[in-house]
This record gives C-alpha cells, structure tokens and sequence, in this order.
C-alpha cells in the first residue's frame, strides 16, 4: 500500500495545477488567492488564450492521497501537549504551531518524538531563545593588527659532491697542449712617391702675363640704310557714291 501511495502523490504533483485570480501580477492589491470570474466580458472567464485555467474535474487528486502531505502522512497542527493524545504514529504527522513559545514548544517536541510521531518542524534547541551565537562586542576583545608577512629568502643551493670515479676521469684526462702564435714575415715595402711642392708664381708676372679686352666692332650703319628701305603708305580707295531717287548727287 505504501508504494501505491507513493505513486498517487507522483500523480498529484504532475497535474501541478496552480489557479491564479484574473489580475493577479498587475496590481499590487491583488492577492494570489483564487476568486471566480465574473464580469461579463472578462477573458479568464471566457477561456481565452493564455489567461489562466479554471477549476475544473480533472484537477484533483486522487482521492486516497488528498489532503495528505508529500511525505505520505497526514498533518496536523499542534498547540497543547494534550493534543497528541490519540494520534496514530503510522498516518499522523505533527506540526508545531508558530505562536508556540519555545519553553513550551520543547515539552511538545520531546513527547511527540518519544511517541514515535514525526514533527514536520522540529527544531534543534527549542529551549534556548536564540538559533544564532550571540554577537560578541568590539570592547571584550583587543583589535589584533596584522602584521604583513615577510618575504621568505630563497635558500642557497647546496653544491652536489663529486663521485670519486668523476674525479679520477678528469684527474686522467691530459692538458690541451697550447698553439704557438706564428708572426708573419713582413711584406716588403714599397718605396713612397715623393710630392714635389707647389712654387707660387709672382703677382706681378700674373698682371703682365693678363690679356686685354676686345673691344666690340661698331655696327655698320650704312648696312642698314641700304637694306631697309622706307614704305610708303598706301591710300585708301574711295568708295562709290550712291545715287538718290532724284537722279542727283548729294555732293552737289
């Protein structure tokens, strides 16, 4: 039977139906909690796309595991001690109501865990008022200042011994000989060209030696004459007198 429940609550969460109220996520007044629509032309009520499902047959669970909690046991909400008289450890599960103090929540807790019964919510120190270490003050403690940390020198490295058979090769192993310099015999010399120096000339050899001007040749006027010849202006033609209707001249 326990498996069977099992899988009915698989069943269960599968259909994962989830009605919201028309509205709901576009005022903040709107609570999540489901109401029927009822305006005339709302379109959750009239089934349009996308606007939220209606409660419908189909929906449900099935009935052996409705109202169960996911765990396979059936809740129920405690106030007293004497609340859990009567329980049935196999199908009940228990549940701590929130205005319980924790003086009494401990009493409630410890006989409905030695009755067998499982608390849903169950804490782990109900006796002491505070889940969380009390904060400690700043003045209790002297303020520690970090000390920044040094830089670790590299240690040197340890040269590695020598075997005693490196050794005796190298001991064995003869001095390379060193090459002789060979100087080289030197070339024979040729003999240098001697400069013979520059005897400066006499400045006054320079003014005599000077050539004189040529003094340019007069242009032959008589050439001139001869060649261009002046030219006469020509006249210019007269035109031809016009005649008048009258047959007379108006030079006349």
């Amino acid at each position: 039977m326990a498996d069977e429940i099992r899988r009915l609550i698989r069943v269960r969460t599968r259909k994962g139906a989830r009605f919201k109220r028309d509205g709901f996520g576009k005022k903040s007044q709107i609570s999540d909690s489901w109401r029927k629509p009822r305006g005339q032309h709302n379109k959750q009520r009239e089934q349009k796309k996308a606007k939220g499902n209606l409660p419908k047959p189909g929906f449900g669970s099935p009935i052996a595991v409705r109202g169960m909690h996911p765990s396979g046991f059936y809740e129920v909400l405690v106030y007293s001690v004497d609340d859990l008289d009567g329980l049935n450890a196999k199908t009940h599960a228990v549940r701590i109501s929130a205005n319980v103090g924790n003086r009494k929540r401990a009493g409630i807790q410890e006989k409905a865990l030695s009755a067998g019964l499982k608390v849903l919510n169950a804490r782990e120190s109900p006796a002491t008022g505070r889940t969380r270490p009390a904060p400690v003050k700043a003045k209790d403690e002297p303020v520690q200042k970090k000390e920044p940390k040094k830089k670790a020198k590299p240690k040197p490295r340890k040269k590695e011994k020598e075997s005693p058979r490196v050794k005796e090769e190298k001991k064995e192993q003869p001095k390379p000989v060193p090459k002789k310099k060979v100087k080289a015999e030197p070339a024979e010399e040729k003999p240098k060209k001697t400069k013979t120096p520059k005897v400066p000339k006499a400045k006054a050899e320079d003014a005599s030696e000077k050539k004189p001007r040529k003094l340019p040749k007069p242009k032959a006027e008589s050439v001139k004459e001869t060649k261009t010849k002046p030219k006469t202006a020509q006249k210019p033609a007269a035109r031809p007198k016009k005649k008048t209707g009258t047959g007379v001249k108006d030079n006349e």
